[in-house]
C-alpha cells in the first residue's frame, strides 16, 4: 500500500504496528455506579502480543510484575479494554522493557497510593507507546496522595511545635540512642524473606 503524503507515511511508522491496550479490571461493585462519575478502583494490565503484564504486591525483595492471559486475571472483574497507541517492538523487546522496569516495580515496594499496579501500567504504556494512561484509572490513588501529603504536613507542623514545648520535662535518653524499657532494648531483627527465583514471575501476586 502506498502513502500519498512521505510525512504521513513516517508518522504511521513511528506509531507502529502492534497494538497496546490496558485492560481495566474492578476491584469492587461500587465501581458500577462511580465509573460514570470519573472515580473508582481498578486493576490494570498491559496487553502487547497477546501476554497481559501487570503488577503486583508480595514480600520479597523481587519483582512484582508478572504475566497473564488478557483478560482474565484473577480475583477482578473485567471491564474493558483500551487501545493506548502502538508499538514496533517485538515480543522479546517488550519482555527487555518489563525487565527493565522491574527493579523499579518490586513486590514489596507495593503502594496503594505512591505505587500500584495502575503506576506500573503508565510507566509501561509511556515505554511502549509514548502515551499515558487514561486519568481517571488511577485517579483515586493521586487524590489518596494529596490527602496524605497534607496529613504529614500538618502531623511533622504539630509533633515539632509539641516537641519544642515538652523537651525540659522529658526523661534524658540514653547515649546510645535507644530507649530502654525494663533493660530490654525496642529494636527487633527483620527477619529475611528468600525471594522467588524467577525475573518475572509467571502468576499474580496476593494484591494488586
Amino acid at each position: 500500500m502506498f502513502c500519498g503524503r512521505s510525512s504521513r507515511c513516517s508518522d504511521d511508522n513511528r506509531k507502529g504496528s502492534v497494538p497496546v491496550f490496558l485492560n481495566v479490571y474492578d476491584l469492587t461493585p461500587i465501581n458500577g455506579y462511580t465509573y460514570w462519575v470519573g472515580l473508582g478502583v481498578y486493576h490494570s494490565g498491559v496487553q502487547v502480543h497477546n501476554v497481559e503484564y501487570a503488577f503486583g504486591a508480595h514480600e520479597y525483595p523481587t519483582t512484582g510484575i508478572f504475566e497473564g492471559v488478557p483478560t482474565k486475571c484473577d480475583g477482578f472483574t473485567f471491564r474493558k479494554s483500551i487501545l493506548i497507541g502502538k508499538t514496533n517492538l517485538g515480543p522479546g523487546e517488550v519482555r527487555k522493557v518489563m525487565e527493565d522496569l522491574a527493579p523499579e516495580y518490586k513486590g514489596n515496594a507495593y503502594n496503594l497510593i505512591t505505587k500500584n499496579c495502575n503506576h506500573f501500567c503508565n510507566a509501561a504504556c509511556l515505554k511502549l507507546t509514548s502515551n499515558p494512561i487514561p486519568s481517571w484509572v488511577n485517579r483515586l490513588a493521586r487524590i489518596g496522595f494529596l490527602c496524605t501529603s497534607s496529613s504529614t504536613t500538618f502531623s511533622n507542623s504539630t509533633s515539632t511545635s509539641t516537641s519544642t514545648s515538652s523537651s525540659s520535662s522529658s526523661p534524658a535518653t540514653s547515649t546510645t540512642g535507644v530507649h530502654q524499657v525494663r533493660g530490654r532494648s525496642r529494636t527487633r531483627t527483620r527477619r529475611r524473606a528468600f525471594p522467588p527465583c524467577s525475573p518475572l514471575i509467571s502468576s499474580p501476586p496476593s494484591i494488586s
